[in-house]
């Protein structure tokens, strides 16, 4: 268990969030899944809740408007030194900015945008607010990884707006591409081709870190969410994919190093 950089390195995934139409029912299915306890966060774009492992900030879970009937995703944050830069980099070099940049009370910058794919994420400015602030815990965002159909073309986006180095698995059946800053992986591209999912497309997915896959992923069902993928040993640990109850997709996974 290590506490987070103060500020990350810009390109870092540095914050995860989801907005939901019922926050209450998620702070509980979280709770009782993640151990997450909840804060009150800035509410400008509504109701809004930190979630905390050991007092630390580690999620954040919002509201949506009633009138709204958008997909239910997590949504990844990469860290910027300058949002508006980094906005009008994104939309130069061929990808979409739908909300923002605005100011999240004083937490921070943020904007929410698209690559050339459609894959959401979203840009974090740090200000009070760094990010996750703890790592390596059960309950804690592990990986982000962009599963996409190919990743050859995306991956020239993500290193123009962010400068990420990208290393390559070499493999005729497997399209894999980490990316690096300062020499430290940081996130990865997957491309899957034909099952990629059709009704969410390119998409970002956000791994947890669990201290058993098996008995998380029966703890998902018994709290009203699905198995999408059930548990099986992956590169990186034990790991399932599921989806809580109103349908947001993640990963859950038992790393190898702890």
């Amino acid at each position: 268990m290590t506490e987070a950089a103060a500020r990350c390195t810009p390109g870092t995934p540095c914050w995860v969030s989801l907005i939901v139409h019922g926050l209450r029912t998620t702070q509980e299915f979280y709770a009782e899944l993640f151990g997450w306890e909840f804060t009150p966060g800035p509410e400008q774009l509504g109701p809004y809740v930190r979630a905390l492992i050991d007092g630390k900030v580690v999620a954040g879970i919002g509201q949506l408007p009633p009138d709204r009937h958008l997909p239910v995703a997590w949504t990844t944050y990469l860290a910027t030194d300058d949002a508006d830069i980094t906005a009008e980099t994104i939309r130069s070099c061929g990808g979409t900015v739908g909300v923002g940049p605005l100011d999240a009370g004083e937490a921070g910058r943020l904007a929410i945008a698209s690559d050339p794919t459609g894959a959401v994420f979203g840009i974090w400015q740090a200000a009070a607010h760094a990010g996750t602030a703890l790592a390596g815990a059960p309950g804690t965002p592990v990986w982000n990884e962009l599963v996409t159909q190919e990743t050859s073309t995306v991956a020239k986006f993500y290193q123009a707006v962010f400068g990420f180095e990208t290393e390559a698995v070499v493999s005729a059946d497997f399209d894999y591409q980490t990316l690096h800053l300062n020499g430290r992986p940081v996130a990865s591209l997957h491309g899957v081709g034909r099952a990629l999912p059709r009704d969410r497309g390119p998409h970002w997915m956000t791994h947890f870190e669990v201290a058993d896959t098996d008995e998380a992923a029966a703890r998902v069902v018994d709290l009203g969410g699905h198995v999408l993928q059930p548990p099986r040993e992956g590169s990186s640990g034990r790991v399932a994919t599921v989806a809580d109850p109103e349908g947001a997709v993640f990963t859950i996974v038992r790393s190898t190093t702890h």
